[in-house]
């Protein structure tokens, strides 16, 4: 028996025989063509780029009613990328000015776009260059004539029930296919906690390990596999006796997954009947189909850096309006729009020049630091939020704060827009709560600070944890000292939460850790009362919450933060949580 480790997505299991895609790795062919066939090869290049289109589109058009929100909003994203002049455009110009294949033309812009989103400081963006391989390795099917990205996938079985898929990576489209067959897990050299392919993972309610780096050297088609995504742990080829005991353990977890479906409509409420607040994290309009039967109670983060994204000019403040209206009407219940969060290191505004890239740039020029240095990009979207704030219970957060003066500054520039739009006689909403996203080692000691002068905190977990412990979540070299039960981040989380309560004002954690039932009662524990997550993630956060008796949790508060034993204090949290209804 072989044991392989890596990012575990979810908690289920899955025991069934290894299907093997090994999608071909593209030799990019390098060479100068004839001036006279220039404008052939641009015609050969802008075919490629229709017929993916056309996959995609009809790839979208004909999503199974039990497809995910999450998979058309990835199918979205690859359309959009398509439209990006680096992968659309700027190879034809190369094809003609330098006479180069168009292979070779595409290749090249790919990288610099590849390069872009390395340099984005937000984590989870920064793994949309696997989407730009995809959309690229599409491209380059058609170019190089292999119209299949993994041959086999044309003569697998109608049903996968048992079928564990052991590929480099897998796309939304890829992802879309093997949905209709039921497949029983997948398993991905590539990715991470929070890559699309994680995120499809949760979406699709299985099991999943990522990040297990060279899988598809190990293990063979036909292998028998249990996936073990709780503990990020492949077995390859068990023995009959672990086979059985994980077996029951199965059987178990189908048996809570059913119970789990009926918590939807039921109450986030503690057993001695404290109240929590619990809300989603979207992005895209596709999101919103993701909140029925979640039990939403609002949207606690609507990230708004995809409308400013692939494009070489940011949307202007109608084009903002339109869209922030259409979530603020859809949703039931209060949004908390995030202004911008991209980095410097693209031109979002279209007037300046090619920038340098940051060496550290989520430490860099990004998210409220940019648009205080570009108020032309910033106030068009204030505007926009204030207008669309009409339409709804809205409330604004700003993100990376690590000063006080740079919220004095946003405070100063949002009367500013609220003046002028005033003397317009514009439709607005002028009096909208204005929180702060605290993810910054310096806003989380000086919260009470921040508090003082916000209606409302938010903990970006994400960041807070890779800041505070100076790692990068997204580095397989180092993302292993990743730990939201550092010392540390425990001690900052419950600083943020008493200054919150301190000021009289709200806290929520909209981080990966306010969805993971690992933490809820900790944090429930630590005065956490607001929790924004994915959605898939609501309905197990709600039975945690349901299934705790708040009144008892805070005895273990105290030996869990007076813990200085690493290996002690995750035992004492796996201790609070194996407490029956504690």
């Amino acid at each position: 028996m072989l044991a392989l480790s890596g990012t575990g997505i979810g908690r289920g299991i899955a025991i069934g025989r290894a299907l093997v895609l090994d999608a071909p790795q593209h030799e990019v062919p390098h060479f100068q063509i004839d001036v006279k066939r220039i404008d052939d090869e641009i015609l050969r290049f802008n075919q490629a780029i229709s017929a993916v289109r056309q996959e995609l589109q009809h790839l979208q058009s004909n999503l199974p009613p039990t497809a995910p929100p999450e998979t058309g909003a990835f199918i979205d994203v690859h359309l959009l990328m398509l439209d990006d002049p680096l992968i659309s455009k700027e190879p034809a110009e190369s094809i003609r000015c330098e006479q180069i294949n168009a292979e070779w033309a595409l290749s090249n812009h790919a990288q610099t776009l590849v390069a872009f989103f390395d340099n984005i400081s937000d984590p989870y963006l920064r793994t949309k260059k696997d989407d730009v391989a995809q959309v690229v390795g599409r491209i380059m099917d058609i170019l190089t004539q292999q119209p299949e990205r993994h041959p086999n996938l044309s003569s697998m079985e109608p049903a996968l029930t048992d079928r564990i898929i052991v590929a480099r990576d897998l796309s939304p489209a890829d992802a879309v296919m093997l949905r209709h067959r039921s497949m029983a897990a997948f398993v991905t050299s590539l990715g991470g906690p929070i890559s699309h392919t994680a995120i499809l993972a949760r979406s699709l309610g299985i099991p999943a390990i990522v990040g297990l780096h060279g899988v598809i050297d190990t293990i063979r088609d036909q292998d028998e596999l249990i996936v073990d995504a709780a503990s990020g742990t492949v077995l390859v080829s068990p023995d009959e006796r672990l086979l059985k005991q994980f077996e029951l353990l199965q059987a178990r977890q189908h048996e809570e997954r059913q119970a789990l479906a009926k918590v939807g409509e039921k109450r986030a409420a503690t057993l001695d009947d404290e109240e929590m607040t619990l809300l989603a994290n979207i992005e895209l309009p596709e999101d919103l189909d993701a909140l029925a039967g979640s039990g939403a109670a609002g949207v606690g983060l609507y990230r708004t850096e995809f409308l400013f994204m692939n494009r070489t000019e940011p949307p202007g403040e109608e084009e903002q309006y339109q869209a922030y209206s259409q979530i603020i009407n859809a949703v039931n219940g209060p949004v908390t729009i995030r202004t911008l969060d991209l980095g410097a290191d693209k031109q979002v505004d279209g007037g300046r020049d090619e920038p340098k890239a940051a060496m550290t740039p989520a430490l860099g020029l990004r998210a409220i630091r940019l648009c205080l240095s570009e108020p032309s990009l910033f106030k068009p979207q204030l505007r926009a939020i204030l207008r669309a704030a009409v339409h709804g219970d809205v409330q604004m957060m700003i993100p990376m704060l690590s000063s006080l003066s740079e919220l004095e500054q946003s405070l100063s520039l949002i009367r500013e827009v609220c003046a002028e739009l005033e003397r317009e006689s514009a439709v607005f909403k002028p009096n909208i709560p204005i929180g702060g996203m605290i993810e910054v080692p310096a806003a989380a000691i000086a919260a009470d600070l921040f508090a003082q002068k916000l209606d409302f905190l938010s903990i970006g977990t994400n960041d807070l944890i890779q800041y505070t412990l100076a790692i990068d979540r997204v580095d397989d070299a180092v993302n292993y000292l990743y730990d939201p039960l550092h010392p540390s981040v425990l001690r900052l989380v419950r600083n943020i939460i008493q200054a919150g309560k301190a000021a009289g004002i709200p806290v929520s954690m909209c981080g990966e850790m306010a969805g993971d039932p690992l933490f809820t009662r900790l944090l429930m524990g630590l005065g956490l009362r607001q929790f924004s997550m994915e959605p898939s993630q609501l309905l197990e956060i709600r039975q945690q919450v349901r299934q705790t008796r708040l009144s008892a949790v805070p005895e273990w508060i105290e030996r869990i933060l007076t813990c200085t034993d690493t290996n002690a204090l995750h035992g004492l949290v796996d201790q609070l949580n194996a407490q029956e209804c504690v």
